[in-house]
């Protein structure tokens, strides 16, 4: 049936004039697949949502009874987290803890890319160098963007002020400038209409040659380079060297210290030991949110080379002595970013768990991604087309992309922003909710499905009836046009 519409805003104005039919019909489905209501809301498509937590391995939920009621100093639970990192990456890598991936973002931010403070005179003015990709809102927010044009472009995602804070996130004289991958598109999409970052065909040499243009052009006042840390071609980074390891990253970490200055890897939905390696990435530090795909307690986990850990930790409280006392975890500058010893016990554990038991982890990948494909697979033909599937180690998780349904100018499946996301008008994530599944992350046409919420067992294997369930109602969900 040919769509009443020609535009593609008419398309998305139709999806919000029917809202309310297309959550009946999702919620009719639901049942039609036997979701029932002793099911509902205790299934998810990942564990990765900030406001629906994964649950526990047992290793890291025993731990933490343990440890509740026990006596242990922090500096023991830190040298022993160091400790496992150093047995995996070696003595040239070290580790610290902290209460959220944002904080270890915040942390990394103002110790290594905003200029010194003190001292007579007017402290000087940094800039960081960053791409404009998806999660934005988070490793990008620290700084003033430049060029002006994306002074706002992300203002209702926190980093300025207004609902989620005061000031927001910007730090003191700290810009970044934003580069723009050659081969990404930034199309209008969306019941709250805004630009979706399509990355599926990133040019990675190219970005690389703007990248080094806007370091040259910045040298000045360059203090480091930001990044993703992700490994799928719909965050655009699908082309990879012969180890697996994305040439855009390993070619920024060139660039990095080409350049003599930091390269920090937001790496928050991957997990680590088994996912992206930070010896052969070459970045200097790696942060983690350990709850969304690890079985960890909430929490943010940095790994990097010894050089600028020694600054982080130290800014940290966490480096040793300090003023002839013991470490006092959490209580130098940043003493609000403590994680608290229940939180650095269940990590602790999860961390062990990855390290020696990896084979339960990546099993219960390709069985998720065994059951993605299989559920694809029965969609009708005419929704088939123009996905592209990809099962990510890093994530845990199996991307599918559908932005190539929009190809040779026809209307496609409908595609919504992540505005859409924060104004609760993605019919897809707010549709699974209506239908009792716990949504996943999936604005700009890329849908990331991961293990974590009511699909796995105790010790970490998928539980396959659970699984397929929310798979096939997440296809049942797909919002069409027509």
């Amino acid at each position: 049936m040919t769509p009443p519409w020609k535009y593609k805003y008419q398309m998305y104005q139709h999806l919000q004039t029917h809202a309310a039919e297309i959550y009946a019909e999702m919620r009719q489905a639901a049942e039609e697949i036997g979701i029932t209501a002793d099911i509902a809301n205790q299934i998810g498509l990942t564990g990765a949502i900030s406001g629906c937590h994964g649950t526990l391995v047992r290793q890291a939920a025993e731990a933490m009874d343990r440890a509740a009621h026990q006596i242990i100093p922090s500096a023991s639970l830190d040298d022993q987290i160091r400790q496992v990192v150093k047995e995996v990456y070696g003595d040239e890598y070290d580790a610290a803890l902290v209460n959220t991936c944002e904080a270890a973002l915040a942390v990394c931010t103002e110790v290594l890319f905003t200029p010194p403070q003190t001292g007579r005179g007017e402290p000087y003015r940094g800039r960081y160098l960053a791409l404009y990709e998806r999660f934005l809102e988070h490793h990008v927010s620290y700084g003033r963007p430049f060029p002006p044009k994306y002074k706002e472009f992300i203002s209702e995602r926190g980093e300025t002020a207004g609902e989620y804070g005061v000031q927001g996130k910007r730090a003191a004289n700290l810009d970044v400038v934003v580069v723009r991958p050659a081969g990404a598109a930034y199309p209008n999409h969306g019941i709250k209409y805004n630009p979706v970052p399509d990355l599926l065909h990133v040019n990675a040499d190219q970005t690389l040659e703007l990248a080094q243009k806007a370091g040259e052009r910045h040298a000045s006042s360059l203090v480091g380079f930001a990044s993703l840390g992700y490994d799928t071609p719909g965050y655009g980074y699908g082309e990879k060297d012969a180890s697996g390891t994305p040439l855009l990253q390993t070619g920024l970490a060139a660039l990095a210290h080409r350049f003599d200055v930091p390269y920090v890897v937001d790496n928050a939905w991957g997990v680590p030991f088994i996912g992206a390696d930070i010896r052969k990435l070459g970045c200097d530090v790696m942060l983690y949110s350990m709850d969304k795909v690890t079985g960890s307690p909430t929490s943010g986990l940095i790994i990097g080379k010894e050089e600028p850990m020694t600054a982080l930790r130290r800014a940290l409280g966490i480096h040793g002595t300090r003023y002839g006392t013991l470490s006092s975890h959490g209580k130098a500058v940043f003493a609000s970013f403590d994680p608290g010893k229940e939180a650095l016990v269940g990590t602790l554990a999860a961390l062990r768990v990855l390290k020696d038991q990896p084979e339960i982890t990546l099993k219960a990948l390709d069985d998720l991604h065994r059951i993605v494909i299989d559920e694809f697979e029965c969609l009708p033909d005419r929704l088939r087309q123009g996905w592209a599937i990809y099962k990510s180690t890093n994530a845990l998780g199996v991307e599918l992309n559908y932005s190539s349904t929009w190809e040779y100018g026809r209307l496609g499946i409908p595609i919504f922003s992540m505005e859409d996301m924060y104004a609760g008008s993605h019919l897809l994530q707010s549709g699974l909710t209506a239908m009792g599944i716990m949504p996943t992350v999936a604005f700009d046409a890329n849908i990331v499905v991961s293990n974590g919420l009511g699909n796995l067992d105790e010790d970490g294997r998928l539980l396959e009836n659970p699984t397929r369930m929310a798979v096939k109602g997440m296809f049942k969900a797909i919002p069409v046009g027509d």
